[in-house]
């Protein structure tokens, strides 16, 4: 059942509403794209120039372009080998030890949890797939 703007009741668009085709560029971005097309290069040098002569802009958009900012970064610490399901309490607690310890900061922490969930899952995953075959094995 859709209503009047075209979405169904759950929100989606109904079927033969497309929207914008995959690939489509806004107007004004097509505008830039024409007006830069060809001077990439020009540019780049004239930003490296004024960045070598001390254009604190220039300087910030090269850096930026060179080394951005990490969204992610590494982290080490001890965390126990995990063999099976039962052994994620203990990799849980050495990601609290190590937020405790200033290791890790709590935002690192959570990062790091959700894959020793996501690992503790798969053994899970794997250990009752052995136990299914052990009873069919049995029969």
């Amino acid at each position: 059942m859709t209503r009047n703007n075209g979405r169904n009741t759950d929100g989606t668009f109904s079927e033969g509403n497309p929207g914008r085709p995959k690939g489509a560029r806004h107007r004004t971005t097509r505008a830039v794209e024409e007006l830069l097309q060809g001077e990439a290069e020009g540019l780049t040098r004239k930003a490296v120039d004024l960045a070598l002569e001390g254009d604190t802009t220039a300087l910030r958009l090269c850096l930026e372009r060179i080394a951005p900012p990490r969204k992610d970064t590494p982290v080490s610490f001890d965390l126990p080998s995990m063999q099976s399901a039962s052994e994620a309490a203990d990799a849980a607690q050495a990601v609290l030890q190590a937020v405790s310890d200033g290791e890790l900061t709590p935002l690192e922490a959570t990062s790091v949890m959700g894959l020793v969930e996501s690992y503790r899952r798969t053994l899970e995953t794997s250990e009752l797939e052995k136990r299914i075959e052990a009873l069919e094995d049995r029969k």
